[in-house]
Order: C-alpha cells, then structure tokens, then sequence
C-alpha cells in the first residue's frame, strides 16, 4: 500500500456535484506521455535544482509593516524544517515537489488537518492525474488518480499546488511537450553512438569460395574462418588465404555526432530549464551561483511561501500577520573575501548580531552573541544635529 493510499484510507469521499469547466480548457490534468527523466541530461539538470530548493529553511514568521519577526509555532516549524510526514524529511519533500514540479510542471502535497484545522502532516502526491470538480456548495476538490489505480477526492484547501508554464489552463501548469523533440534529437544520438561504436568493432566482410559446398558445409568453413580470424584470439590482425576461398573486406565508416551538435542539444536542455552547465556540474562561479539563485530557486521559494501560506493560515490569522517564509543562506555560496568585506561593511552600522556575522562565516555561535556592535563614527541623525549646533537636547 503507497504512503499516500494509506493515509486517505481514513478520509471520507466528498459529495461531488459536477466537473469543473474554466474558459480555456477542461481542468484536468495527465501525466505527460513522455519521460524527460528519462534523459540524462534533463535528469541532472533537475536534480541540481532540487538538491538546492530541497536546503531551503521554511518557517513561521508574523510580519508587522516591514518587519517579520520568527514565530513560536514549533508544531508548524518542526513540520517545515525538519519532519514533514513519517516517511520522509523536509529536504526530501521539498526535492520530491521540485521534480514534480519538473516532470509534469505541476507539483502537488496534502495537508493533513486535525480536527482543530492544525497541520500535522504534509505529504507529496505523485499522481497520474487529476480532475477538478466541485460540489454542491462550489467548493473545489482535487480528484486524484494514483499509479495503483486508486482515486481520491480531496479539498482544494488544502491542496499545496505550484505551477509552472502557468499560461494554457486557468488551474494547471502547461506540460512539457515543447521539450520533446529536443529530446527525442538526444536520445537519437545517444543510440547513434552506442551504434557506431559496436559497428566499428566489428570486421565485416565477404568471404567468397571458389569451389561449390553445400549449405551445411558452407556454414562449417564460415564459422571456422571467424572462429581463427575474426575473434580475440587472432591477436595479429592477419588473414592468411589460399585459392579456396576469397576474402573482400567492407569498409564501414559509421557516422559520427560532432561536440558541438551534442553541446547544442544539452545547452537547449538547460535553457529550458532557465540553468547553466556550471550549476550542474557545480563548478559556478559567485555571480554564476547568484544568479542561478535569483532566477530559479528564488521563484521557486516564493512560490512556496505564497501557497503554504494561503493554505495553512485562516483569513483572520493571515490579517494578523502570520505567514510562511522559505529562505536560503545565500551568502554561504560566497568567496570567502565577499563575506569577510560583508561583515566589515555592516557591523560598524549595527546591522548584523555577532552570530549573524559568526553564521556567515560558517562559524558556531557564542552565549553572548546576539548582541550588536556599533562604531562611535556613527551616531544617530538627530544626535548628529544637535552635536553639530553644539546644544544640548533642546537644541540651545
């Protein structure tokens, strides 16, 4: 029994009033009959991104104006960061999401709901496909049909559901069909080069007797002759022939795929993928790293704290401020000059703790480290004014 059959085996079928139709398409969504997993090139790609979207930190904040301030909800942070279900961790859920979120363009994950409405469970859904219906009231479900051939009809609500190539369907992430001719190129010339390496280990040719056999006797003086010439064992390359026979060689010259048609097909791959080489074969730059951040995992961590939030938090207690963050220590891809120069600039102002400074540099925090540092070169704007009119707090 799948981890997910399991746990919908205790949750009761809704009643379902109708399919949901929207504007551009029907709602309903089916695995991708093609499988760019499947594909070396697609399937390091993705997992480089998922290895780094699987250390983002989630977490509970309330954010008041422009500030945020951590929350105190352990419950909920022990779910994001370190044990979202039984059978997996954080860093496997958020890495089970993001290839989902590859494969098909749409990534889904339950919420397990007590019957206070707390979270206590979040679990990927790896689904062949899914439906959209609503019932009664209007209110929409997610039917779910696994690989086991199994159904499930579950709440919308609680539903975490990021989409990617968001642009065909009102509800759905477009699928991957764009990419497959570039992949089927690259699966072509995966086996043209397997091909032309076993066509060019082999000897072939014709071997033409000059006397009359009959079937069974040519097959003997065939075999015999691969058997001393054309195996292993004939370690000198040579044929040695009479008048018996004649033997007349075929020139084979398989064809062969160039650097730059194979590096043009893997540069496509990446492109669509919105990542460089370097980030896959982890050999990026600071810059490199920072913009890979920026364009593909940022995204990905706002999406996440977007949904998570709207489908964890009640109206009212997102109106107080509570919301879910995922973040990542960027600085921790950089050289170590940017972060000492880092902690040079912003310590005088007061603006980084001695553990904050401490974490940058990989470092381990201290007792009394949460305490900020400032130089006396800089003060605050109005006791700036009141020294430079020579006054004292009333400016006389």
């Amino acid at each position: 029994m799948s981890m997910i059959s399991k746990l919908l085996k205790r949750k009761a079928e809704p009643a379902i009033h109708e399919r949901v139709e929207v504007v551009n398409s029907t709602a309903a969504f089916t695995a991708w009959g093609g499988d760019p997993y499947a594909n070396d090139i697609y399937r390091g790609a993705v997992d480089s991104v998922a290895r780094n979207v699987g250390k983002l930190r989630g977490g509970c904040v309330i954010k008041h104006q422009d500030r945020a301030t951590p929350d105190t909800n352990s419950r909920l942070n022990r779910l994001l960061q370190e044990k979202p279900n039984e059978y997996m961790s954080a860093y496997d859920m958020l890495y089970k999401l993001t290839t989902h979120y590859y494969m098909h363009s749409n990534a889904f994950a339950y919420l397990d709901k007590d019957s206070g409405g707390n979270v206590c469970g979040i679990y990927p859904i790896g689904a062949l496909g899914v439906e959209f219906v609503a019932n009664t009231t209007g209110e929409l479900y997610c039917r779910f049909c696994f690989h086991n051939g199994q159904q499930a009809t579950l709440a919308y609500r609680d539903i975490i559901h990021l989409r990617r190539f968001f642009n065909g369907n009102d509800l759905l992430g477009d699928d991957n069909s764009a990419i497959s001719p570039t992949l089927e190129v690259a699966d072509v010339q995966a086996q043209g080069i397997a091909t032309g390496i076993k066509t060019a280990a082999n000897i072939r040719g014709i071997l033409k007797y000059t006397q009359i056999m009959s079937p069974e006797k040519l097959k003997e003086e065939k075999d015999r002759f691969i058997h001393d010439y054309l195996s292993i064992s004939n370690e000198g390359g040579v044929i040695a022939t009479d008048q018996k026979y004649e033997y007349v060689p075929i020139s084979i010259n398989p064809a062969t795929i160039d650097h730059e048609q194979l590096s043009a097909i893997k540069t496509r791959i990446y492109s669509y993928l919105g990542i460089h080489e370097s980030i896959v074969s982890s050999s990026y730059t600071e810059d490199e790293w920072a913009a890979f951040y920026e364009s593909v995992i940022e995204p990905i961590a706002l999406q996440l704290s977007l949904e998570f939030t709207n489908k964890v938090f009640t109206d009212r207690e997102r109106a107080f401020g509570n919301m879910i963050m995922f973040e990542s220590g960027r600085l921790q891809f950089s050289s170590n000059s940017t972060k000492v120069n880092l902690i040079k600039e912003l310590v005088p102002y007061g603006l980084l703790t001695i553990n904050q400074a401490l974490e940058i540099l990989n470092l381990p925090s201290v007792a009394d480290g949460d305490r900020r540092l400032q130089t006396l070169n800089v003060v605050d704007a109005e006791r700036a004014n009141q020294y430079q009119l020579g006054g004292g707090s009333d400016g006389t």
